[in-house]
């Protein structure tokens, strides 16, 4: 049978079709952007799989994946998510429907990874800073904007998984950075051969001089990076994230940057996106900002598409996807799939 493949507006790139067109079983089907609930809901109510934006202020609110939503699409039996990020998507309520969600984790990294350290670069050699002062013609002082180096310096990752583990490679490998990783879901030994130093995150905010966020927005994370957490990193730390908006408190960042204590900032990710042109972040002289775009390259956006497509393919021929992040899902979803489709996936 066809196993039909709804999605909303667009998708990142046209490898997402070209590998579903190679695969006779899948069909896909658009919901446009501005479709009421009423009408998306009657084109993804025949579709077994839902490829969901992976950033939640572009999908719009009544086609987040949550309870609601679920509870109007019986026939769904996968989620896949446009990136490696799946704020959109509830995994509790995925889980209660017996839904899988899966998400294109590694897809991105290393343009996110490479986007990482650019900013750590680009901060520590206070390149907003100097932009800043030749617009404004206050440049003639050289010395006004001494800048730091990369190398040898001590960076602390937060989350060390794939993007994390390859900005340890690249940190370790191009500048002899000492890499510390606080990451409650791998252990020492991976660590290690990752290129990294277990800690925890005490020690890492203590001695490291660039933080560099890499973990998803979860409920364990959101608000993971406070006031206090700001105040017990060394003076003159610079902070990166390219992981996602809300887990660190930007009003505790903004008074960070402004008594000194954080050096510079390189954002890639907001709290609500893309921010407003009077964000006060964007309007200080020490952050460096982009949009959500470490991992928008033509490289990452043509792999994640092809992995995710290749993922429905693989429930589609009876075979459990892979990249699952809900796992205790696989019982009920088992059963569903062999209901609707007459295989078990395996």
């Amino acid at each position: 049978m066809t196993f039909r493949i709804g999605y909303v507006g667009y998708v990142p790139h046209q490898n997402f079709f070209d590998t579903c067109a190679a695969d006779p079983a899948l069909e896909v089907v658009r919901v446009p952007l501005e479709a009421d609930i009423g009408e998306a809901v009657q084109i993804l109510s025949s579709c077994h799989g839902y490829y969901a934006m992976a950033s939640r202020d572009e999908l719009p609110r009544h086609l987040h994946v949550n309870e609601a939503l679920l509870a109007k699409l019986p026939h769904l039996l996968m989620v896949a998510s446009t990136g490696a990020g799946y704020d959109p998507c509830d995994p509790d309520a995925c889980t209660a429907a017996g839904v899988a969600l899966v998400n294109q984790a590694g897809g991105n990294a290393e343009g996110v990874a490479e986007h990482a350290v650019g900013l750590m670069l680009g901060c520590l050699k206070r390149v907003p800073e100097a932009h800043a002062a030749m617009k404004a013609g206050q440049a003639q002082d050289r010395g006004a904007l001494m800048g730091r180096e990369l190398r040898g310096r001590v960076v602390g990752l937060v989350g060390c998984g794939h993007v994390g583990g390859r900005v340890a490679e690249i940190v370790r490998a191009a500048f002899g950075c000492e890499v510390l990783a606080c990451d409650p879901f791998v252990d020492a030994e991976t660590l290690v051969a990752r290129g990294a130093t277990k800690v925890e995150m005490d020690e890492l905010l203590a001695r490291a001089d660039v933080v560099s966020l890499h973990c998803p927005l979860t409920p364990a994370t959101r608000g993971l990076i406070g006031r206090a957490q700001f105040a017990a990193m060394k003076k003159g730390v610079v902070f990166i994230t390219t992981a996602r908006g809300s887990i660190h408190d930007e009003d505790a960042l903004l008074e960070a940057l402004q008594s000194g204590h954080v050096a510079s900032a390189g954002l890639d990710v907001w709290e609500v996106e893309p921010p407003t042109p009077s964000h006060p972040l964007l309007h200080h002289p020490a952050v460096m900002a982009s949009q959500h775009t470490a991992g928008v390259t033509h490289e990452s956006r043509a792999n994640i598409t092809k992995i995710a497509a290749l993922a429905f393919g693989e429930l589609a021929a009876g075979r459990m996807p892979p990249r699952i992040v809900n796992p205790e899902v696989k019982p009920r979803f088992a059963e569903r799939v062999r209901a609707a489709l007459g295989t078990t996936p395996a």
